[in-house]
């Protein structure tokens, strides 16, 4: 994986401040990372979008967590559990004002 400078950080974080679909995208695009197997890349995209949105306290609170326990849970080597996962992405999606929603795509061999 490509190392992403700070100006590229926070280009993407100033975005998801500004941008309502940005930061839709960005949170589709964390899911689909998931769905795909590319743990450590969903959960690289959902820390920025936690740090642009929400913030990591402020979400720890909600959640009633320890802040550093949501930032270790996010780290490339990390394994989070599921139901982990699933809090965190409710409270983004109340957060949000959106419904994240799965849809079936069947795989063409070939």
């Amino acid at each position: 994986m490509m190392t992403r400078t700070k100006d590229f950080k926070q280009t993407v974080q100033a975005r998801l401040r500004e941008d309502s679909a940005f930061r839709e995208a960005m949170l589709t695009e964390a899911m689909n990372c998931f769905f795909a197997g590319e743990m450590s890349i969903g959960k690289e995209i959902l820390g920025d979008y936690i740090n642009a949105t929400v913030g990591f306290e402020e979400l720890a609170r909600l959640l009633e967590k320890p802040g550093h326990r949501l930032r270790r849970m996010l780290r490339p080597s990390s394994n989070p559990n599921a139901k982990s996962l699933f809090d965190i992405l409710h409270i983004l999606q109340k957060h949000a004002g959106v419904k994240l929603e799965v849809k079936v795509q069947l795989h063409q061999p070939g």
